[in-house]
Parts: C-alpha cells; sequence; structure tokens
C-alpha cells in the first residue's frame, strides 16, 4: 500500500547539459524531490559535438542512487515509486559493444555538424536534392547534420572500433534512450534493445506513417537494420530496472525531450502548442492524428504515441540549435561572467542592447532557415556598447529564435497562436519571459511547475497498461497555476514602423548577414567573381577622378600663369 503521496512514479531526464532523476506523485503530479549532475560536452574538432556515454549513464544512475536518498529523508518509503519514465535528448547517437557493454565510439551530439560537406554534396546535385525531397516524404525530416541517420553513416565508415564490431556482430546502435533502456535492463547479460516512436521519428531512418524503420532509408543512409532497437510506443511496459535502488521497478515510458514537454503540458488538442528553452529551444505545435508536410521550414515529427494500440499524434516542430547553449557559451568560452545569474544580471542593467544584435549560429541555423553555413556573428558594434548589452542580446537572440519559428508555425496553420506555453530551464528568467512575450506580441503562459519535460515521461509511464497509477485523461490545463507575461511594447500606429517590427527588422538583417559564411573557395559560384569585379569599381572610379581634378587643376594653374 502506497504512503501518505500515494503512488510515485520517477523519471529520468538525460539532457545535453545534464542529467536528473525527479519523483513525482501520481495523483497530483506534485514534483517530491530530485537531484541532478551537470554533463560535460568535448569538442575535438571545429563542429564536433561528443560526450563520454559513460558518463550520461553513470550520471544518470548516481541521480536515482541520490534521489532515493532525498525521498528516505522526507520520510518516503522509495517502494512507493511503482514505474519510471525515460526522457533523453533526441538525434544523439551511442554505439556499443553489446558482449562488453563498452562503447565503440564518443556519443556523437545531436549539435554535432561534420557531416556538413556530405549534407552541402548532396543538396547541391540535383539528383540526389531529388532524392532528398522524397527521403522528407519518408520521414518527415530534411537533409540535415541536425538527425541521427548521417552521424551513424559516419561512426560506420569513419571508426575501426565500430566498423569491426559490425563485422563481427557485436555492434548495436541507437540513440540515448536505447542506451540507457539497454544497460539499466540488464546491459550484457539481456538488456532490451528498444527505442520509442518519438526518438525513432527523429533518425531519418524511421517511416512516417508505418512507425517502422523503412527499407529504403536505412538502405539510402547504409544502416544495417539489424543494428537499430525495436520500435514501442511511448507508454507500455519494456521491462524492469536490474540496477540501482529500484531494482525490479517497471520502465513504462520512453519520450524525447520535446515530446515530453509536449505532454507535459498537456498539448493533447490539434492546435495547441509548446516551446521549451533548454541548450536549444523547439517549438511543437499538435496536428493531431494529421500527417503535415511544411512548406515553411518546419519539421514533421511524431507527438506521442500512449500506448501499442492507442492513436499516433503528430506534430509540427521549429527546432532552434542554440538558445541556453549561448549563455553557457558567454560563460565559459569569453569568461563574461562566472555564473548564469551574473549574465542575467548584466543584461538586466541596460534597458536595451544599444543596437547590439547577436546570431548565435555556431553549428548553422535551424528553423525555419536551414542554413549550414551560417555562423555566429554580432554585429551592431559601437564605442557605446559594453559587456551588458552584448549580454541582453544574447538573451534577445533566443527570443527572436522563436519568433521566427512562430511566424512559420501561424503560416502553417493559419489561426495565429494567441498566448505560448513555455518550459525549460531558461523560463526562470521572468526578464527574459517578458521579453519573449514583447518580441512576440502575445501572452507568454509559464506553468508555476517548470518541470514539464520530467512530467511528460512521468505521465508516460504512470498511466502505461499495466501500471495505471497516473490517470491523464483527469488533467485539467486550466487548473494548473501559471504565470503570465503579457506584451508591454506599445500597438502598432498607423503609418509607423512599432518598436517590435523595427527590433525584429535589424533581427532579420542580423541574420542575413550571418548566413553564406562558412562556405569553401571550391564552392563559390561564378556570381561571386561578379561581385570582387564589382567591388572594384569604387575604388577605380576614385583613382579615376583624383587623376582627372590633377588634371584640370594643373590645366587651370597654367592658364593663370
Amino acid at each position: 500500500m502506497a504512503g501518505k503521496h500515494g503512488p510515485l512514479v520517477g523519471s529520468l531526464d538525460q539532457g545535453t547539459s545534464s542529467s536528473r532523476f525527479l519523483v513525482f506523485a501520481a495523483n497530483n503530479g506534485e514534483l517530491l524531490t530530485y537531484h541532478q549532475i551537470e554533463i560535460p560536452r568535448s569538442c575535438p574538432k571545429e563542429g564536433w559535438v561528443e560526450q563520454d556515454a559513460k558518463i550520461l549513464l553513470n550520471s544518470t544512475l548516481s541521480c536515482v542512487d541520490k534521489t532515493v536518498e532525498n525521498l528516505r529523508k522526507l520520510g518516503v518509503d522509495p517502494s512507493d515509486i511503482k514505474a519510471i519514465g525515460i526522457t533523453n535528448q533526441r538525434e544523439t547517437i551511442i554505439a556499443w559493444d553489446k558482449l562488453t557493454g563498452e562503447p565503440l565510439y564518443n556519443a556523437i551530439v545531436w549539435l554535432d555538424t561534420r557531416t556538413a560537406s556530405e549534407v552541402d554534396e548532396i543538396l547541391g546535385n540535383p539528383t540526389t536534392k531529388a532524392q532528398a525531397e522524397r527521403i522528407r516524404r519518408l520521414c518527415g525530416l530534411p537533409m540535415s547534420t541536425y538527425f541521427s541517420a548521417l552521424k551513424m553513416k559516419w561512426m560506420l565508415e569513419k571508426v575501426p572500433a565500430v566498423k569491426s564490431a559490425v563485422e563481427e556482430d557485436r555492434c548495436l546502435l541507437g540513440t540515448v534512450d536505447s542506451w540507457l533502456l539497454w544497460n539499466l535492463t540488464g546491459g550484457k547479460a539481456d538488456g532490451l534493445h528498444l527505442t520509442d516512436v518519438t526518438n525513432a521519428s527523429r533518425t531519418m531512418l524511421m517511416n512516417i506513417e508505418t512507425l517502422q524503420w523503412d527499407p529504403y532509408l536505412c538502405n539510402y543512409f547504409k544502416i544495417p537494420m539489424k543494428l537499430l532497437p525495436a520500435i514501442r510506443s511511448s507508454s507500455e511496459i519494456y521491462g524492469h530496472m536490474s540496477r540501482t535502488v529500484l531494482t525490479g521497478v517497471p520502465i513504462s515510458g520512453i519520450l524525447g525531450d520535446q515530446q515530453a514537454a509536449l505532454v507535459g503540458q498537456m498539448c493533447f488538442k490539434p492546435g495547441q502548442a509548446k516551446c521549451t528553452y533548454g541548450t536549444g529551444c523547439f517549438l511543437l505545435f499538435n496536428t493531431g492524428n494529421q500527417i503535415v508536410n511544411s512548406a515553411h521550414g518546419l519539421l514533421t515529427t511524431v507527438g506521442y504515441k500512449l500506448g501499442p494500440n492507442k492513436p499516433t499524434v503528430y506534430a509540427l516542430e521549429g527546432s532552434v540549435a542554440v538558445a541556453g547553449a549561448s549563455i553557457r557559451w558567454l560563460r565559459d568560452n569569453l569568461g563574461l561572467g562566472k555564473s548564469y545569474e551574473e549574465l542575467s544580471d548584466m543584461a538586466n542593467s541596460v534597458p536595451d542592447s544599444g543596437g547590439v544584435y547577436f546570431v548565435p549560429a555556431f553549428s548553422g541555423l535551424f528553423a525555419p532557415y536551414w542554413r549550414p553555413d551560417a555562423r555566429g556573428i554580432i554585429c551592431g558594434l559601437t564605442e557605446h556598447s559594453t559587456k551588458g548589452h552584448i549580454a541582453r542580446a544574447s538573451y534577445e537572440a533566443v527570443a527572436f529564435q522563436v519568433k521566427d519559428v512562430l511566424e512559420a508555425m501561424n503560416q502553417e496553420g493559419g489561426h495565429p497562436l494567441t498566448s505560448l506555453r513555455v518550459d525549460g530551464g531558461m523560463t526562470i528568467s521572468d526578464s527574459l519571459m517578458q521579453l519573449q512575450s514583447d518580441i512576440l506580441g502575445i501572452d507568454t503562459v509559464r506553468p508555476s511547475m517548470s518541470e514539464t519535460t520530467a512530467l511528460g515521461a512521468a505521465m508516460a509511464a504512470g498511466s502505461a497498461e499495466g501500471i495505471n497509477v497516473w490517470d491523464i485523461n483527469s488533467e485539467d490545463y486550466s487548473k494548473i497555476i501559471s504565470d503570465v507575461f503579457e506584451p508591454k511594447i506599445t500597438q502598432h500606429v498607423p503609418g509607423q514602423l512599432s518598436e517590435r517590427d523595427e527590433r525584429y527588422w535589424r533581427w532579420k538583417e542580423a541574420v542575413k548577414r550571418s548566413c553564406g559564411w562558412e562556405v569553401h573557395p571550391d564552392q563559390k559560384k561564378p556570381a561571386d567573381k561578379r561581385y570582387y569585379i564589382n567591388r572594384s569599381i569604387p575604388v577605380s572610379l576614385y583613382f579615376i577622378g583624383t587623376f582627372a581634378l590633377l588634371v584640370i587643376s594643373a590645366h587651370m594653374s597654367s592658364m593663370k600663369k
């Protein structure tokens, strides 16, 4: 029999920046306790982003044990935990040896752009570009370094340990959820090699209609299907914990982190949307059981499938590569501040960015531009610019990128959103949420319980058949206490460019300047030669004009004599 809080559900949240384990009360969704460990990233080469797969696993195990300790200190019996859900950074891939359990290479993170040259080659050839469009129709995703398939292909072709393991039938491939589940359910003994539809939908290998690995896609990317995990729904009993003090507890929910937030925000009706602010920024729009192919740079993805026999819910997604990562970059790379709090205070020390704009296109631009050739720029600097203005511009960049995605979303859906539900680590900042509302011109709604990503995984796990401790259907969003941030920028005056429109116009100009930077000289088009010729014309006119003035001056002097 459950204790004073009733049945509990645990949620493993393995993200790009940290690993966490949180425990919720199934009766009311209350967060009882959690533990978090920050995760390092390495960049061995420009554009490469990796993480140690063993750190991802071990930090998760440590978080479970520490959270259970916290529960005991609160007088709560850990045996009240009836199920565990997993939510994870998507697209990041891991290859490991199924006989030893050891990773064969570092995890290649979703931000990684090492396959950019291959993407350029595919999109630069009319024949392969047509194939890329067929691929987009099958999986819902454009050809990009962002997704898993090209990362897997690179591993299979470039990493000797992976090639040997494949030849000797020792290799398994998967996203982070698969790596965790395999280890948590027995590992090299009898670990389960599974994934869910939301994570599989981010690989470019799953058919968006059949929800199975597609033979054409796997053949195109040269990924043997035997290496991949079996695809399941997002809510069912996959297996049981075989490690930590929670051995024997069912694992019954898996959702990619952004889809987990969609569930946690209870966006169960078509037309509802949420935006998560973390390392990146991700806006998902529920399209119901309908697959919508975007014409405005958005992704078609699986929203969730809450049971083997439940309907599949789809979504449109706008993905922003760099959001909170830009603030971390200011702290770690530039040393502009020692903590996020200090950087936030620095940004709030000035009333605006002073005309400074920062486009954090560290790995290109994602939705709605899809420009892998873009790179980060800071423009609009003057002698009056301070580090406060740069910090402010970094936060504004997050809000402007969300506006870019929302503009595309509104064009796609036909009915503009009148408010935006938000969650994620960055939403703790009231100033950012107010800034977001000002730039969008609509209300920004932040639930008082901001851990919606972990909550969504817990809901999927707790509502699974055979667990049934969480009644999702009883949830009512109207009962949730939320902070609402209303726009403070004055409305548009006829005949004048509003402050909101002017700032957004300048942001778009900054985005234009960031594009086309990462281009190899061999890739430049003949038109570039005309550019250099045209660029030389003003200089030529200057010299001709100067010479003419000297001749005229000399002639006039001789006449005076």
